[in-house]
């Protein structure tokens, strides 16, 4: 674990070239968040490219991003010298709408008294930096009702454009998957050189549905005759099985509202069939592919995150008079520990060295070690890189213990 408090490209400058396996970070949106100074602007050109130095050829990165600034993002990843291969898109059911009502506007600047024709209660949970926001479900948060006054449009331009707003619920970030240009001429020369190249496909599976692959010998085929071909596929074979789909550049948080999007599926067995010299074979001409689903919810094909109260503050204790009193994550955007351990799994090699430029409260450095991974971690704000610490090390303890 290697933690350094100060710029990210100024610490950056004293890493060794190729001395990381991995990049995993969640940097400033450049949207003003909460009118927070550090959040004004995309992380620049220059911080990537040192990022690249530090990276091995074929090394990977997932950089975090909003819908609004997405495009600016990856254009100054991709002008310091990435390779785009990908965005990953983390859906999530706790977004709050931030939506002017345009009708209430119109009457408020005409001075006009609305009338108020009923009320609504809403649910609202504390989130970790104190404010309150409204959130679908109350999982792991300190929740509290709220009674809304419904009123009706006072004047007839109100009456008009009642109904119409601004701006969308958010409910997805992107996360910008690249990759430094291999050194070698092959990804498979580069992964024998660097380690680097690939995603971990298998370690990321999603789900537990068992997947029959069913290996069919068509030795038994002799020119056309099909009967003895057919006679081959049904005398022979040799199943294995695998657990869990191919991970998809789709992750949801696993909330509700998220799960009602998805469709329910029924049990099914399905195969991969081609025509082969007239003839509908199965497979081709050595195998074919058997699955065997389950049925549910499509939404079990996806990786599910969930953020807690627990995760966010856990590791975080001072001492007063011999008692151990809990401190509190003040960071505004805290990640998910289980969705930071998910990416940093998807793109780092057993035992690799994961870099965060723009660490925040930790939450991928708690992650990475929770991976088996090392971890470089670098972070401007004193109190963000002093939870960050808190929140590693006692990560870094637990995996000692345990």
């Amino acid at each position: 674990m290697n933690l350094l408090h100060g710029d990210c490209v100024e610490q950056m400058k004293t890493l060794k070239d190729n001395s990381v396996d991995a990049i995993v970070s969640d940097p400033p949106y450049g949207i003003s968040f909460m009118a927070k100074k550090w959040d004004y602007d995309v992380p620049s050109v220059d911080v990537w490219k040192e990022a690249l130095r530090v990276l091995k050829p074929g090394g990977h990165a997932l950089i975090a991003c909003g819908t609004r600034t997405q495009h600016r993002m990856v254009v100054n990843i991709e002008d310091a010298g990435f390779e785009i291969r990908d965005v990953v898109s983390w859906i999530y059911g706790s977004g709050f709408p931030k939506s002017l009502n345009i009708s209430k506007a119109i009457d408020k600047a005409a001075g006009a008294e609305r009338e108020v024709v009923g009320s609504k209660v809403t649910k609202s949970f504390e989130h970790h930096n104190g404010s309150m926001m409204s959130k679908t479900t109350t999982d792991n948060f300190d929740t509290a009702t709220k009674e809304i006054n419904i009123t009706a449009p006072a004047t007839e331009a109100a009456k008009q454009w009642d109904g119409w707003g601004t701006a969308l619920k958010p409910a997805c970030e992107f996360f910008t998957l690249c990759r430094k240009p291999l050194s070698e001429s092959t990804v498979a020369k580069n992964v024998l050189k660097w380690g680097t190249g690939g995603i971990n496909i298998d370690g990321c599976r999603v789900g537990t549905e068992l997947i029959t692959q069913r290996q069919k010998d068509m030795s038994a085929y002799h020119g056309n005759n099909l009967g003895a071909c057919s006679e081959g596929v049904r005398q022979t074979g040799v199943t294995t099985q695998t657990q869990g789909r191919f991970p998809a550049n789709l992750i949801h948080d696993g909330s509700q509202e998220v799960l009602d999007l998805f469709p329910e599926s029924k049990p099914a067995t399905s195969r991969t069939r081609r025509n082969f010299k007239g003839w509908k074979a199965v497979g081709d001409l050595s195998k074919d592919a058997v699955y065997q689903d389950g049925g549910g919810s499509a939404a079990r094909f996806f990786y599910q995150p969930k953020a807690s109260k627990k995760d966010r503050n856990e590791g975080l204790t001072t001492v007063t008079r011999d008692e151990e009193v809990p401190l509190v994550n003040s960071h505004p955007t805290v990640k998910p520990t289980a969705l930071m351990a998910y990416l940093c799994r998807l793109i780092t090699p057993p035992h690799g060295v994961v870099l965060d430029p723009y660490m925040g409260s930790g939450s991928t450095g708690k992650a990475a070690v929770r991976e088996g991974f090392s971890f470089v971690g670098i972070e401007l704000d004193k109190d963000y890189f002093e939870i960050a610490k808190a929140r590693v090390t006692a990560e870094t303890q637990g995996n000692l213990k345990s």
